[in-house]
């Protein structure tokens, strides 16, 4: 199975995240824009795992709340984000993670945590178009929950489930 932990949107956070994805395709930028129910916030990047990694999903003992923030384009990955405001609970919780993945014997991607919400893979962006344009509704959800996802290539792209939560 191919495995990722992460934070589920919330409701309202979700639906400010459409709003961005409308915005861009308004403005003319394309790409492979991901469906609303596989937004997610990735903590820790698993991959392919054949065993039970939801044991080492820590519970949050003090829920805590994250802010969207601003949009960004990784251009090596060809990845559009919506970037998520910097917190010191947060980060913690992403550490949390992969210390108990690798406490645990279990691979992930070391790469430092950068908290951001793919939006969109492989963005074509109109000439002299400026990002900053679009308006990213600095919308507020309480983190009470780390969620173990799989996820499947199918012929629309990548198909992401919860499978466990914490």
């Amino acid at each position: 199975m191919r495995l990722f932990a992460a934070v589920q949107p919330s409701s309202e956070f979700r639906a400010s995240l459409q709003d961005v994805q409308e915005q861009l395709k308004a403005a003319g930028v394309a790409g492979r824009y991901r469906e609303p129910e596989g937004l997610h916030l990735t903590l820790a990047f698993i991959g392919e795992w054949p065993g039970n990694a939801a044991p080492c999903m820590p519970k949050i003992e003090k829920p805590f709340t994250i802010t969207l923030s601003g949009l960004g384009i990784f251009q090596e990955a060809k990845v559009l984000w919506a970037g998520v405001k910097p917190s010191e609970e947060l980060d913690r919780l992403a550490e949390q993670v992969r210390r108990s993945l690798a406490a645990a014997g279990i691979p992930f991607d070391r790469k430092a945590f950068f908290p951001h919400i793919t939006l969109a893979r492989k963005p074509v962006v109109p000439e002299g178009m400026v990002l900053d344009g679009i308006r990213v509704r600095a919308v507020p959800m309480i983190v009470d929950t780390v969620c173990l996802y799989r996820s499947e290539q199918g012929d629309d792209g990548m198909t992401y489930t919860v499978i466990a939560k914490s």
